[in-house]
């Protein structure tokens, strides 16, 4: 499968917006997706085929050199096929050319696949919230990957 990593605009933000209600049970809304639009304090990128389908998105928060991924996600029909490995690998890339000392993010306790996806890309377990997620109540493992 053919597609390419963009910084997302504003006509990828329906997909997306699809995504989300596919993948979480409380999805950000899609004028919470339109605020992470890229600029001086968010990096959001977008999986798209070369039909214009979104197969997934990350994206990241940051302020001096602390970074912070809001979200990742991809759409069920494209799992297991690399597009969360390829977002990851070029928000990391990104976080590099920002200068960032650490990026850190939270992943359900019981979400093993995605653990070991952050693991690959360098994050360790640093923390954890108790009862952070809601449907169902669930434990969010923090996780960070350093670079300074």
């Amino acid at each position: 499968m053919e597609y390419r990593i963009i910084d997302t605009t504003e006509t990828q933000l329906e997909q997306i917006e699809a995504i989300e209600r596919q993948c979480f049970s409380c999805p950000w809304t899609l004028e919470q997706l339109r605020s992470q639009l890229s600029d001086d304090r968010h990096v959001f990128l977008a999986a798209v085929a070369e039909s214009g389908a979104v197969l997934g998105y990350v994206g990241m928060m940051f302020v001096l050199d602390e970074g912070y991924i809001s979200n990742v996600a991809v759409a069920p029909d494209f799992r297991r096929q690399g597009v969360a490995d390829a977002l990851i690998s070029a928000l990391m890339t990104r976080a590099e050319e920002l200068g960032l000392a650490f990026v850190t993010l939270e992943v359900r306790a019981g979400n093993e696949p995605a653990k070991a996806l952050y693991a690959i890309h360098g994050f360790v377990p640093v923390g954890r919230r108790k009862n952070y997620y809601d449907l169902p109540k669930e434990d969010a493992i923090l996780m960070t990957r350093f670079w300074k």
